[in-house]
């Protein structure tokens, strides 16, 4: 490619970057004035943080009758935005003509978000219970030490993390300290530690499974354990498909996506934290209907 080329094209990606802010706000304004004729989300893809719900959600987003958010996979209205209003939120999905046009003949369509932050945050669930009656929500879980290093590097390239893993792990318990309580007490807090450096405490799965499913029920939960989402996509897909009770249309293609580089952890580090683990992964049997796969 010529200099020249080069320089057209590094343009071309500056101006696109400019105008993305702006296309944004006018898809936004343009949601606000018709938010009474949009879709109104039948799932949430709720977490677990760093367990591949990307992958899931760009899967899930290839099915002509689930229609994705307008704007951006990850709303995050029930835990960090809900100081809007319900109009807001409804803003960001499809028209719902839209979607019927769009989606096969005979067959409702449905949207939906991803929002990871929603199966850790204390009060997510019971928001969700209330605004949104009969959702579904769908979780994927991973061996826990795994996800606990990846969101390690992940909140480090995002600037949110300063610390080695293991020192970040012994912050922990200081960090969260008292977190939880004032996230219950006022509704307007935020919490950069509960949010983006509780490494373990979000791979307590069970925990906050049983706090979702006693908001919404039971029945409307269904967890997906990753890395046979990754082995066995189809098989996986089917059952998702499944408790969504939509059919298995077209062709999906699945990657897995958002995947970070890290040096090898510790077998040290790894028993101990295996150690840890292991109560919270005997919990998660029940939803699973069998051991986790990095339990065996």
């Amino acid at each position: 490619m010529t200099r020249g080329g080069a320089k057209s094209d590094m343009s071309s990606t500056r101006i696109r970057r400019l105008l993305k802010p702006a296309a944004h706000h006018v898809s936004f304004a343009a949601g606000r004035l018709t938010w009474s004729m949009r879709m109104t989300p039948a799932l949430l893809l709720a977490g677990a943080q760093r367990c591949g719900t990307t992958s899931m959600y760009r899967a899930l987003a290839q099915h002509p009758a689930i229609a994705k958010p307008v704007l951006r996979k990850g709303i995050h209205f029930f835990d960090v935005a809900y100081t809007e209003d319900l109009k807001w939120y409804l803003s960001h999905f499809p028209l719902r003509a839209t979607a019927r046009h769009a989606a096969p003949r005979g067959i409702d369509p449905i949207t939906f978000e991803s929002s990871p932050y929603y199966l850790f945050h204390p009060l997510a669930s019971s928001r969700i219970a209330e605004s949104l009656p009969g959702v579904k929500i769908l979780v994927l879980v991973r061996d826990p030490v795994e996800r606990a290093y990846s969101a390690h590097a992940h909140e480090q390239a995002r600037g949110y993390e300063d610390e080695t893993f293991e020192r970040a792990l012994e912050l922990e318990e200081e960090r969260l300290q008292g977190e939880e309580e004032r996230l219950l007490s006022d509704p307007d807090y935020e919490s950069r530690a509960h949010r983006h450096q509780a490494y373990l405490r979000r791979g307590r799965y069970a925990e906050q499974l049983q706090r979702m499913s006693d908001c919404v029920g039971r029945d409307r939960v269904h967890v997906v354990d990753s890395q046979l989402f990754f082995t066995e996509p189809e098989k996986v897909f089917a059952s998702v498909l499944a408790f969504l009770d939509l059919p298995p249309v077209g062709t999906i293609q699945f990657e897995r996506h958002n995947a970070r580089s890290r040096a090898p952890m510790t077998a040290a580090l790894r028993h101990r934290l295996e150690s840890h683990f292991t109560p919270y992964d005997e919990q998660l049997i029940s939803w699973l209907g069998a051991t986790p796969i990095w339990r065996r």
